[in-house]
């Protein structure tokens, strides 16, 4: 703590020039006699720093002293203010951590790369979170168990409910570590010596282990959450889809079914009349998942084949009964 707080003595002495020991105290929460036997181990330390009594009197550094972030460039400088939104750091319990670090950050920065970083944290902000998502994606996930298995390197003991199956499942798992990504958090992980991925949010409880963690040797996060993505991104599209779609809403559905086209849209797409229509090429794991079409109504056409088709008849059908009266 007294490392820490003489840093901070030291950071502020060069941020602020003169600051009177009343004020150090008020700011750290220490005592007056407590800064100045600080001020007396700073000396003793090399730092030449010095008291001025009176009313206009303070601590200050003598002039031109000030420690550096060594080697740190003006384009180094603006890079660490343009951090994650505040979500991903409050999740993990770092808000306050984050804050802190940024500020020491900026008072140890050369003078001439302070107003370039302040510049680039109130002109630039990063949201991960896809629109129309509401809150934090880890909201009612208690992220620490996970964490403190990962830092721990012990197994981790999980109850956690798959999408679709109503009856939670039980593992024992090697953790990798956590992976934010598009707003939701994961936990990469090895079962039974296998790579497998586990979305946070249904992780219904978590308990470390007290065996060690057994990961693959050669393996680290990076490693396995490659392997993990490009499972999930090359998932098998069994039946190939052809579908003709109006140019007026082209963008929007290239942003929502982009991942689905088995090609990129025609170079010529973007020209044209918006009631014209541009045929695209998709993939889908199972037929009733074409149904996700219909959310464009008229403006998005299955040309083949006949099967897909015929679902999306049924689908329109079903849609008409129920809101017939």
């Amino acid at each position: 703590m007294k490392a820490d707080r003489l840093l901070s003595i030291l950071l502020l002495l060069q941020t602020r020039g003169r600051v009177s020991a009343t004020e150090l105290a008020d700011r750290l929460e220490v005592s007056v006699r407590t800064i100045y036997r600080d001020v007396e181990a700073l000396s003793a330390s090399g730092v030449p720093v010095y008291t001025e009594r009176g009313r206009h009197g303070g601590i200050a550094l003598l002039p031109g002293y000030r420690t550096d972030v060594s080697g740190l460039t003006s384009d180094e400088a603006r890079a660490l203010f343009v951090l994650s939104a505040q979500c991903v750091h409050s999740d993990l319990g770092l808000d306050g951590a984050l804050g802190s670090a940024l500020r020491k950050v900026m008072a140890a920065l050369p003078a001439p790369h302070r107003p370039a970083a302040e510049r680039i944290s109130e002109r630039v902000l990063v949201d991960p979170a896809r629109w129309l998502q509401p809150g934090s994606a880890a909201a009612g996930t208690d992220l620490g168990e996970l964490q403190h298995a990962v830092f721990a390197d012990r197994r981790l003991r999980l109850r956690y409910r798959h999408s679709g199956t109503p009856a939670p499942v039980e593992y024992t798992v090697d953790p990798y570590g956590l992976v934010f990504k598009a707003s939701v958090w994961y936990l990469v992980a090895d079962l039974h010596g296998e790579p497998r991925l586990f979305r946070a949010e249904r992780v219904l409880a978590a308990e470390t282990a007290e065996e060690p963690v057994r990961r693959r040797p050669g393996v680290g996060l990076g490693e396995a959450w490659a392997v993990l993505r490009e499972q999930v991104e090359r998932l098998p599209k069994e039946l190939a889809v052809k579908v003709r779609v109006r140019r007026g809403r082209l963008d929007m559905f290239v942003r929502i079914h982009g991942s689905r086209l088995s090609a990129p849209p025609p170079a010529d797409a973007g020209g044209g009349a918006p009631e014209e229509w541009v045929e695209l090429a998709m993939g889908f794991q199972s037929l009733p998942s074409v149904r996700a079409l219909l959310s464009f109504g008229g403006d998005a056409e299955v040309v083949s084949p006949q099967a897909a088709r015929r679902e999306l008849a049924r689908a329109a059908a079903e849609a008409a009964r129920l809101y017939r009266d």
